[in-house]
């Protein structure tokens, strides 16, 4: 007995540490799918770097107590599978989000994301969210533009200049 005692208390613990270096979490309703289906969402889950764990609902509220996802606990009700999302806050959404699409028996409960609790429809917004390299580069592109478009307003004086010297020359060459 106290084995399992100590398995149990060696799952929470880990489960703690994840869900505090966490940014967001997803859970689902894995009822109905076959032991292929919930190996195949355990690989996509790998590849993309999110932490897939099925445990009890009990140990997972244990867990949760000191974490960012305690506002979950009280809706940890039936077979779930836990996702998180270690440095892309969108991770765990995208997989789940995207196997659910597949998959209908996998359905989506609670989103959680930094601490806020979203409804379950929220989770293709977060799913949706820019990864890291998209986020850099879209704030790169946004400091761009007032540069590439400072250059342009430099430089169109120069070029109204040769087009109308070029318009004149047409002229002149039609003329004669």
């Amino acid at each position: 007995m106290a084995t399992g005692l100590e398995k149990k208390k060696q799952v929470v613990s880990e489960l703690a540490e994840i869900a505090s270096n966490a940014s967001s979490a997803v859970v689902a309703e894995y009822r109905g799918l076959s032991v292929d289906e919930m190996s195949s969402l355990r690989k996509q889950a790998k590849d993309a770097g999110v932490y897939l764990k099925v445990v009890k609902n009990t140990l997972a509220k244990k867990a949760f107590q000191e974490t960012n996802f305690a506002c979950m606990t009280d809706k940890l009700v039936g077979p779930l599978v836990y996702a998180f999302s270690q440095d892309d806050p969108g991770s765990a959404a995208r997989v789940i989000n995207n196997f659910s699409k597949k998959n209908e028996l996998l359905g989506v409960r609670l989103v959680a994301l930094n601490g806020e609790l979203y409804e379950a429809s929220d989770i293709t917004k977060i799913a949706n969210l820019p990864t890291f390299d998209e986020g850099v580069s879209i704030i790169m592109s946004l400091m761009k533009a007032p540069i590439e478009k400072l250059t342009r307003t430099i430089g169109e004086p120069h070029v109204k200049l040769a087009r109308s010297f070029s318009a004149l020359k047409t002229l002149k060459e039609v003329a004669n």
